[in-house]
Parts: C-alpha cells; structure tokens; sequence
C-alpha cells in the first residue's frame, strides 16, 4: 500500500535561527506587523510503500534522522497519509 508522507524539519528550541530572524527583521518593511517568533524549516514530501501507516511512519522516521534531518540541532515531525488509488 503507497503511503503519503510529509517530514517537517525545524531547528530545536534554544538554537539560533539566523534565516528566521532575517525574515523577522525584513517583515516591518514589507508592512507585516504583529508577526514575532519567525523560525525556517524545510518540508520534505513522499511516497513510501509499507503494509500499514505504521510501517510507513517507522520508514520515513528512519529516513528523517539518518538523512533528512542533523538530530543533535534539528527535530523532524512526520506525518503520514494513505493514498487512495484515483
């Protein structure tokens, strides 16, 4: 069965975020107010063939830590769908 996934990879807590206070400091001048707590990421979507969502999820977990993803700074939060046949 084919399985949708998306990986989110954002830096941990306490770990500075140079591109998301670029962002932050940039917003003012473009007229967005209000916006605070600016963090970037990087959003990874595929497809894994597996039995079941959680033969999937372990898979993309696996993907997500050893490459996806640099552990000891940033955290990955995956998520998966099954994909329905059209």
């Amino acid at each position: 069965m084919n399985h949708s996934v998306i990986v989110e990879v954002t830096l941990r807590r306490g770990i500075a975020d140079p591109q998301g206070a670029t962002i932050e400091r940039a917003l003012p001048a473009l007229g967005f107010t209000g916006v605070h707590s600016m963090r970037a990421g990087k959003l990874f979507r595929f497809d894994v063939e597996a039995a079941d969502a959680e033969e999937a999820r372990a898979t993309a977990q696996s993907l997500a830590q050893r490459l996806l993803s640099n552990p000891v700074i940033e955290d990955a939060h995956v998520r998966v769908e099954e994909v329905r046949p059209a």
